[in-house]
């Protein structure tokens, strides 16, 4: 064994394919090292807990993690009830993080800031790839500190780097100051709670948030007088939002798509599509939105569901290959292009596609597909089960396909009609192990949409 054998696999972020690293991991005999930026396990996931997924439990449950949960007699939920994110955290996440395999490997509170080769910058290539990672953290306490790893798995995934509200790719002049304002709101809020109730909100995006944001609101305005729905897209129709209808192997994400439909041509929410935004303009607890084809509307609150990006400057010092249109790893890019797949059409995919000029480096999860907002659980369960077995040196279980995706459609919805205008669909085995987080999710794409789950982790 070389020094460098005996440091631990770093592994970013502690939400569900982060776990699931672990856990395989720990299965090829590696010893993995978990570092969550956030006070908790599946930290990001919580905050759209809220927002129940389209596939069943059977599907958001990784086969490793379930091995170790098994070990403490964990009961596993029922599997075709459709769980909420709160419940992937309480019920799936807290059990595996606290089993006696993975206690103590997991360390909350901490932000990776940085990732690099020890006493090398990205310009030093002599023995690079036998010298160990180097990790710079922050903790919450403020206190900075280092460690070694053999290797790194950035499952830190994009929730905290939302896109702008702005078109092309910029933000919008004022949007910085309507954020200030509080009248910009994330992609996932839960709009029960948070003050919409009787105001005119605007839901900008046309992936898995804004679609469960738009039919969340409508259910509101059914009961709150006064609450005036809108939803603006940047395409010419809304086609593509509303999905693979019934071709969609999962229904109740297909019935998304069909509710969306029924609540725009019943008057419920008013669709405003080919807008482009170019300013907003913030007074006394309203922001007037201008497109750029002169068209302007106001209202009390907008719901940002635009998309994500992956944040890349703690990678700055490493040697990446990215695809140049959606800053996911350069083979894999091509393959989940939202203007060319859903997330049934992308292949499974492992270690191979993901691998990088950075020996021993990996994007998972929802950050390995970059802005693409296609992202499903199950194939990020995938990805690190590939990867595990990669480090450990099993090239072919690590360029073996293990699953196998659904076909059509968006990646996320909440199940329970939040319009009335459809009889809410039953969970169906049918979906073959996928789940997307917040893109939402998707993760909702996602979701964190977004969600093996899907959220539309946008």
């Amino acid at each position: 064994m070389t020094a460098l054998d005996s440091l631990p696999v770093a592994v970013i972020g502690a939400g569900p394919v982060g776990l699931a690293a672990a856990a395989h991991l720990l299965e090829r005999g590696l010893e993995p090292l978990v570092l969550e930026a956030g006070p908790t396990v599946g930290a990001a996931l919580r905050e759209w807990g809220h927002v129940r997924l389209f596939s069943t439990w059977q599907y958001n449950l990784d086969a490793a993690a379930v091995r170790l949960l098994e070990r403490v007699g964990w009961q596993a939920p029922r599997p075709a009830a459709l769980p909420y994110g709160s419940q992937i955290a309480a019920d799936y996440l807290e059990p595996l993080a606290a089993t006696p395999e993975l206690k103590d490997r997991i360390r909350t509170g901490v932000r990776v800031v940085a990732v690099t080769r020890h006493g090398m910058d990205k310009g030093r290539s002599l023995g690079r790839d036998e010298t160990p990672f180097l990790l710079r953290m922050q903790h919450s306490n403020g206190d900075v500190t280092e460690v070694l790893a053999r290797a790194v798995i950035d499952a830190s995934g994009t929730w905290a780097t939302p896109a702008p509200v702005g078109t092309s790719g910029l933000p919008a002049p004022g949007e910085a100051e309507a954020r200030t304002a509080g009248l910009i709101t994330g992609p996932l809020p839960d709009v029960t709670k948070d003050g919409f109730a009787g105001r005119r909100t605007l839901v900008i995006g046309s992936g898995h948030s804004a679609a469960n944001m738009v039919l969340d609101l409508a259910r509101v305005a059914r009961t709150h007088p006064g609450t005036e729905v809108l939803w603006a897209i940047r395409a010419v129709t809304p086609a593509r939002a509303y999905g693979g209808g019934d071709a969609d192997q999962l229904p109740a994400r297909g019935q998304l798509g069909a509710r969306l439909r029924t609540a725009v041509d019943t008057g419920a929410v008013r669709l405003l599509t080919s807008f482009q935004t170019s300013r907003l303009e913030s007074s006394n607890g309203v922001v007037t939105v201008h497109a750029v084809d002169g068209r302007s509307v106001e209202a009390e609150r907008i719901i940002a569901a635009t998309g994500f990006r992956p944040d890349l400057t703690i990678l700055s010092e490493l040697r990446l290959d990215l695809d140049p249109a959606v800053d996911a790893p350069k083979e894999l890019g091509p393959l989940i292009d939202p203007d060319f797949h859903s997330c049934g059409t992308v292949p499974a995919h492992g270690a191979r596609i993901l691998a990088q000029p950075e020996k021993d480096f990996y994007l998972a999860g929802m950050k390995s597909y970059g802005r693409a907002p296609t992202f499903l659980m199950a194939t990020g369960y995938e990805q690190v089960r590939s990867i595990a077995a990669a480090l450990a040196g099993d090239t072919a279980a690590a360029d073996a396909v293990e699953l196998e995706l659904p076909e059509t459609g968006v990646c996320s919805t909440n199940i329970p009609d939040p319009t009335g205008f459809t009889e809410e669909p039953a969970g169906d085995p049918r979906c073959g192990g996928q789940d997307p987080v917040p893109a939402t999710f998707g993760f909702p794409s996602g979701l964190q949409h977004g969600r093996v789950g899907e959220t539309a982790l946008p």
